[in-house]
């Protein structure tokens, strides 16, 4: 086996989500390295360290890049911690201290670890790699429960779409409560896009345009024709971050319709006062808001009527009024 190096410098957490659509590790060498961020104290929720392992040593230009994605290390005069690790799988090194977890009825783990046995589980496997949602933080977990609990409280959505899918860990998940949707997964990024084509290959999930099908599309926001062309949707679902959620609220709302429901996360609590304004303001009434320690997940409807308007004047007939009563 061959050695491995592993290069760490600490970042924010949305310089970690941004770290996919940089692409500028090829360039350095023969290889792509593998880059994991993960979050280093959930009481510290901005704090996240990003991992790369490589399968030679890394050289300058690599770790000016890495640099280059990390702005807060930057301006810090942090450098980059690296290390070397001797003829160790980096595959296995990058899924440590990722423990199976229980979400729901979904059992979440990597390929390194064996699916639950609980027949009354849902077994979805998603390897860390180069996109974000690999189900391990409070944001991906509020969803998951939170999709559960629209199965269990009986709502049947039959057209959905997952804006900012990452892993396609989402969109895997409505697929199995819903089975007959027709379901659409985007992202910005198209490593994301990739990556999740890989692991619904992995989870028997059929790609496709039908029914029971989910289809992929790169797409910034829901700018692709094909989010267009399916809407409105009765369930959306975007895992994001707070500033896109709001810029995105009038592209969402113009994809829904009365009675949409919508899962928001990525947020923090401090912030959710300004996502639920920006989406009450195009029609939506927050139902319920799950928080797992400073990450809150919203559960939106889009109202069937919104605001009010003045009746006409009318002068009543005495005889209608006589006879039917008011109408």
């Amino acid at each position: 086996m061959s050695e491995t190096w592993k290069v760490s410098i600490p970042c924010t957490r949305d310089e970690a989500r941004t770290l996919a659509a940089d692409n500028l590790f090829v360039s350095s060498s023969d290889t792509t390295p593998t880059i994991v961020a993960s979050e280093t104290d959930a009481k510290r929720p901005d704090e996240w360290m990003i991992d790369v392992y490589c399968e030679q040593e890394p050289d300058q230009e690599l770790l000016d890049n890495l640099l280059l994605l990390s702005p807060s290390a930057t301006a810090a005069a942090i450098k980059p911690l690296v290390e070397r690790l001797a003829n160790e799988d980096w595959v296995t090194l990058s899924q440590q201290g990722l423990e199976p977890l229980r979400a729901g009825r979904f059992h979440v783990h990597t390929s390194g670890d064996q699916p639950s046995t609980d027949t009354k589980l849902t077994n979805i496997c998603i390897d860390a790699g180069r996109a974000f949602g690999t189900g391990h933080h409070e944001t991906t977990m509020g969803c998951l429960h939170s999709l559960d609990q629209l199965r269990r409280s009986g709502h049947r959505f039959r057209n959905i779409a997952d804006i900012g899918t990452g892993t396609g860990l989402l969109a895997f998940a409505a697929h199995h409560l819903w089975p007959e949707a027709k379901i659409i997964a985007s992202d910005i990024d198209p490593v994301a896009v990739a990556v999740t084509e890989a692991n619904a290959e992995q989870n028997a999930i059929p790609l496709g345009n039908g029914r029971r099908h989910i289809r992929l599309v790169q797409s910034n926001g829901l700018d692709h024709p094909a989010l267009g062309q399916r809407a409105p949707y009765d369930l959306i679902i975007a895992n994001i971050l707070a500033g896109p959620l709001v810029a995105l609220a009038p592209q969402i709302a113009a994809a829904s319709s009365a009675g949409t429901v919508l899962l928001l996360a990525g947020l923090l609590s401090r912030q959710q006062a300004e996502v639920v304004r920006a989406y009450v303001r195009e029609g939506f009434r927050l139902k319920h808001s799950r928080l797992d320690n400073e990450w809150p997940c919203l559960t939106l409807v889009k109202a069937r009527k919104y605001g009010w308007t003045r009746k006409p004047h009318r002068k009543k007939s005495p005889l209608a009024s006589d006879y039917f009563g008011e109408c």
